[in-house]
């Protein structure tokens, strides 16, 4: 969320408008305000398995903050068909894998098990498939001898703060060409 906030000055050609998590204490939120980015949280937690209503709150913030993009940056929850509906081919994620390769959770620890020789970082748009959206730019690096999960996430962690920048930039222009990092 940060290379985001940060890459979005200048010529860029999109601004943040909120910054919006599901965590009140996450540390993002301070340092998004303190760029000057308005802020709100929703705690999922106080909403139970009630996922209507949550996202009903998210909803409210977000249509008040009116965004033309919707960027998910560790947000780890699932959002309902009907929540994608409302911000329809507006919706970006980054995930941590070179999709449609291991979708969902525990991607580092999958791609060590199977043996794999890359890894990498995948953004996406959002739709009502988990993880399935079209591609909008992935970045590879080669798995080391030694990686662990630990490791291969904290480099794929710096592949992603270079590759959903670039795939924003070009995104919030119109152009959907995929963006290919090595």
């Amino acid at each position: 969320m940060l290379a985001l906030v940060r890459d979005m000055a200048g010529d860029h050609p999109a601004r943040p408008v909120l910054v919006l998590s599901n965590q009140p204490d996450a540390a993002g939120l301070a340092r998004a305000a303190a760029s000057g980015v308005p802020i709100a949280s929703v705690d999922h937690r106080l909403f139970g398995a009630n996922r209507v209503a949550f996202e009903a709150e998210l909803r409210r913030h977000l249509q008040a903050a009116n965004p033309d993009i919707v960027c998910l940056a560790g947000f780890m929850r699932i959002l309902t068909p009907g929540f994608i509906a409302g911000f329809e081919d507006r919706i970006l994620n980054i995930h941590p894998s070179l999709l449609p390769k291991y979708p969902g959770l525990h991607t580092h620890d999958r791609a060590l098990a199977n043996g794999d020789a890359n890894a990498g970082c995948t953004v996406h748009q959002v739709t009502a498939v988990l993880d399935a959206g079209p591609v909008l730019g992935q970045a590879r690096l080669a798995i080391l001898p030694g990686d662990t999960p630990d490791s291969l996430a904290a480099r794929v962690l710096a592949l992603e703060h270079r590759l959903y920048p670039a795939v924003l930039r070009r995104f919030a222009t119109g152009d959907h060409t995929p963006i290919l990092l090595a």
